[in-house]
C-alpha cells in the first residue's frame, strides 16, 4: 500500500465516519430536543471535566462569543455551571451540574443505542474483523497523539 492510498483510505473513513456521527447527533437532538451542537458541547464537557469557554470554543471551531449564547441556554436550563477562577479573575470555567451531567448520559445512551442500530445487520463475521479493525487503528492514533503531544 502506498502513503497516498492510506491518506485516501484514512480520509474517507473520516468522511464516513463524520457523516454517520452527524446522524446520529441528529437523532439524539430530537429525543432531547436541544440542538446538535448544544449536546455535543455537553457530552464533552462531561467527559473531559471542566473548561474555559476559549479552549471549548477552539474544539468546536466556534468564535468565544458566539459560543457564550449556547453556555447562557445551557446555564439558564441548570446543565451547567459558571465558576470563576480564584487564581485569576478573569477566567472562567464551565463544568457540567447534575442534571447536564444526567442529560449528558441520556445523550450517550442515545448515541450508543443509533450505533448499534446502524450496524444490527453486520454479520458476525464482519462485526469481528470492524472490531478488531477499529482497535488497531485506535492503539496506532494513541501512539501518532503521543509522538505528536
Amino acid at each position: 500500500m502506498s502513503r497516498k492510498e492510506f491518506v485516501t483510505l484514512l480520509e474517507n473513513n473520516i468522511w464516513t465516519l463524520d457523516r454517520l456521527a452527524d446522524k446520529l447527533r441528529l437523532d439524539r437532538a430530537e429525543a432531547t430536543g436541544y440542538p446538535r451542537q448544544l449536546l455535543s458541547i455537553l457530552v464533552r464537557l462531561h467527559q473531559g471535566g471542566r473548561a474555559m469557554l476559549k479552549d471549548i470554543a477552539r474544539r468546536e471551531f466556534v468564535s468565544a462569543p458566539n459560543l457564550c449564547a449556547t453556555f447562557r441556554k445551557l446555564e439558564a436550563d441548570g446543565l451547567v455551571i459558571r465558576m470563576v477562577d480564584e487564581n485569576d479573575r478573569r477566567n472562567t470555567w464551565y463544568g457540567v451540574s447534575e442534571s447536564g451531567a444526567k442529560m449528558a448520559v441520556v445523550a450517550i445512551d442515545l448515541f450508543r443505542s443509533g450505533i448499534e442500530r446502524v450496524f444490527s445487520n453486520l454479520s458476525r463475521e464482519d462485526e469481528a474483523s470492524l472490531t478488531e479493525a477499529l482497535r488497531t487503528m485506535h492503539n496506532i492514533i494513541k501512539k501518532v497523539e503521543l509522538n505528536n503531544a
